[in-house]
């Protein structure tokens, strides 16, 4: 199978290069305009095939690719993709603009042609498994990161919006409402705190990036027993006055901890055998879409 990857940035780097050189039967095409990066990377993975641009690579024949590229690029890459026939998976968010997101999501459909958004957390094995044990009736979730407040739009579409899909995700029903309360500082927004409401289920989020740490905590409340999740890797159960923690194996890969072994395959699966992917991409818009709103309820104008 021939595979192109679009945009050799930072999470191609650490997350889908490393992953993608190791499996077998996997033919890579590189694909940026940083000839520098281009001729680095292919030598480190040695990686014969490489290209400047997209419609270089549309002409090596390629077989799926993986789009992970500056977001302001997406749109224009994603598109040519699709109406190439050829299997695209989009790293988040697939724009920045939510009528560019919805006629990638249209084209899929008018093409039949495979799209998937990268939404690693849905793979995590430890985010996984917190739905074994039942229905939660109220989630939380915080993101935060050390002193890095970031304009509206950026903050919720290129961040935060991995936290309203693990929410939606948890919560595994439909939001029915969606409140919003946030702090900013001039043109920056520091805060966010959101309640997505379910039938019977309220999933909150927070993120909080002007404070004093980098982490991510999910708490997932079932009614007489709370997992809380500690930065991806850790699980602790709390059950009345029982304490029990379960950590990831020392010997697993962090890719694999962080979900990135488990969504390429996942990908390259669903795009061998023409099935639709979890999340499908009419999944990913309803995140999307709710990103959106929340952007708006923050500022009309952003």
């Amino acid at each position: 199978m021939k595979i192109g990857i679009i945009g050799l940035g930072d999470i191609a780097q650490k997350g889908y290069l490393p992953v993608l050189s190791e499996k077998e039967g996997i033919e890579l095409v590189l694909c940026t305009r940083n000839k520098d990066t281009l001729n680095r990377l292919s030598e480190k993975y040695r990686i014969n095939e490489k290209v400047l641009t997209v419609d270089e690579l549309i002409s090596t024949n390629i077989d799926a690719a993986f789009v992970s590229a500056a977001t302001e690029a997406h749109f224009e890459i994603a598109e040519k993709l699709l109406k190439s026939g050829i299997p695209t998976y989009i790293d988040k968010p697939i724009s920045m603009k939510l009528h560019e997101t919805k006629k990638i999501t249209e084209l899929s459909k008018e093409t039949n042609t495979l799209a998937m958004v990268g939404f690693n957390r849905r793979f995590i094995p430890k985010v996984k498994e917190l739905k074994k044990h039942g229905k939660p009736s109220l989630i939380l979730i915080q993101k935060n990161r050390f002193s890095l407040p970031d304009y509206i739009r950026r903050f919720v579409a290129e961040d935060f919006i991995h936290v309203v899909d693990t929410l939606r995700f948890l919560m595994d029903t439909t939001v029915l409402d969606v409140k919003v309360v946030s702090q900013k500082n001039g043109e920056m927004l520091d805060q966010l705190i959101i309640q997505l409401i379910g039938e019977g289920c309220i999933a909150m989020g927070i993120m909080n990036r002007n404070g004093g740490v980098t982490e991510e905590i999910i708490e997932y409340s079932t009614g007489l027993d709370k997992y809380v999740v500690n930065n991806l890797t850790e699980t602790t159960h709390y059950h009345n006055k029982e304490i029990s923690i379960a950590k990831s194996g020392d010997w697993e890969p962090t890719l694999y901890k962080r979900g990135f072994y488990q969504i390429v395959d996942h990908f390259i699966d669903s795009a061998k055998n023409s099935k639709v992917p979890d999340p499908s991409i009419d999944d990913s818009l309803i995140t999307h879409e709710i990103c959106e709103g929340i952007v708006k309820q923050i500022d009309q104008d952003a």
